[in-house]
């Protein structure tokens, strides 16, 4: 018999990561044939057609002006005052709608989910998101003494938001519990570069006010780590209008992060942010996630707080920042088009893709198809539900060509 020290609810827990795996497959390819010869679909950080890392020119020549002392020193438990009011002004800055806000400096953006699951989600309850989903939304579920529950994102046809699957899950959830967190990543959903649209807002929106009336508590959190590849500001903050007159036992939190929007990944810095027609709920807000932090990670990455507040204060460097994001949407934009074009003309059935890192094929076979792809070299990530390929990462060059390679190997593994 195994010997075990751990915990009776730790006991077992082992994490495996299909990305990590298809990475190192990818790597022996590499170390194997040569990096020219390989296309690497399968890395979620940003690369340039060259191969390598990006990192924002104004991100880097702030970042090297600082002072030793401003990376250095200890932040408050709830993250910099500085911090947290341009982080206000980055979410909800272009709302017009009364209410009361607060936010929270957290561990990045998967920090920021990890405490809205640990804060608003009953220990034992179920938590909601889309069948497609980040894969780490269950491992913190887990970790907490929650379950992920889903619900079918798209309809049978892959072209629109299923909001009856939503709504049938959000009423038969809420049959055998008080309160619900549902969790959607929008826009630029990863992995599937999916975003709702303003129709599809109203009737999500609709399903939460309609089960809120009839007494449960809702809280709705909203992943926008990708959105500054959705599109300009405009378009890709608009649907924040859609959260004017939420009721009192509905909650809006916002889950941000500075690892793709600054490229700066290892610093591990987000937010999470909140909404409620109710003073009281964002009082309590601030108090359980002030909680937490201590809790968890005492407190964030100064350095990289005091980055973000030296370049949203200044008009010239938050313009220059704006238009290198711009340039890096446009390249992948350019990689996404390859591929979306390019399996509309050979046949492949793909997600509908609106922008973001990622774009994903349906398929019941992914491990067996990204296994045969190794034969032409290609790497991407197997899901349950299908593939993900990165176009954040595969060189522009190296995209051509990319989706007939999968419907063959499709084909072949039938």
């Amino acid at each position: 018999m195994t010997m075990t020290m751990a915990a009776a609810h730790a006991v077992n827990r082992k994490l495996v990561d299909p990305i990590f795996e298809a990475g190192q497959a990818c790597q022996a390819a590499i170390k194997e044939f040569g990096v020219e010869k390989v296309t690497n679909a399968t890395i979620g950080t940003l690369l340039d057609d060259a191969g390598n890392l990006v990192v924002l020119p104004t991100v880097e020549k702030v970042f090297r002006e600082m002072q030793m002392a401003e990376f250095t020193a200890y932040a408050p438990i709830s993250g910099r005052a500085d911090f947290l009011d341009y982080i206000y002004r980055q979410i909800f800055g272009g709302t017009r709608f009364e209410g009361y806000f607060s936010s929270v400096a957290t561990s990045g953006g998967t920090g920021a989910v990890h405490h809205a699951v640990a804060n608003y989600a009953e220990r034992g309850d179920r938590v909601l998101t889309s069948d497609w989903h980040w894969g780490t939304y269950g491992i913190i579920c887990n970790e907490t003494g929650k379950k992920l529950e889903t619900f079918r994102l798209f309809d049978a046809e892959y072209k629109n938001f299923n909001i009856s699957a939503f709504s049938d899950k959000v009423e038969e959830i809420l049959e055998g519990q008080n309160s619900l967190l549902i969790i959607l990543n929008t826009p630029a959903h990863n992995p599937t570069g999916y975003a709702l649209s303003d129709d599809e807002w109203e009737k999500v929106l609709n399903v939460i006010r309609i089960n809120a009336a009839q007494g449960s508590k809702i809280t709705l959190l909203v992943d926008v780590a990708y959105i500054d590849f959705a599109g300009d500001r405009e378009k890709a903050w608009g649907f924040m209008n859609k959260f004017a007159h939420l009721p009192e036992n509905v909650l809006l939190l916002i889950a941000y992060s500075m690892s793709k929007s600054y490229t700066f990944y290892g610093q591990r810095t987000g937010a999470l942010a909140a909404f409620s027609t109710n003073h009281d709920v964002i009082a309590e807000f601030e108090q359980t996630c002030k909680y937490s932090s201590r809790a968890t990670w005492s407190n964030i990455n100064h350095g990289a707080q005091v980055l973000f507040t030296k370049i949203n204060k200044n008009k010239t460097l938050r313009a220059e920042l704006a238009e290198e994001q711009k340039n890096l949407r446009e390249m992948v934009n350019r990689r996404a088009e390859i591929f979306v074009s390019e399996a509309a003309e050979c046949g492949l059935q793909i997600v509908p893709y609106k922008g973001g890192f990622f774009i994903a094929v349906p398929t019941e076979n992914a491990f067996d198809v990204c296994e045969k792809l190794h034969e032409d070299l290609i790497f991407a990530v197997p899901l349950k539900l299908g593939i993900r390929v990165a176009a954040c990462s595969t060189p522009t060059q190296k995209m051509s060509g990319v989706a007939e390679k999968i419907k063959a190997a499709m084909d072949a593994v039938r």
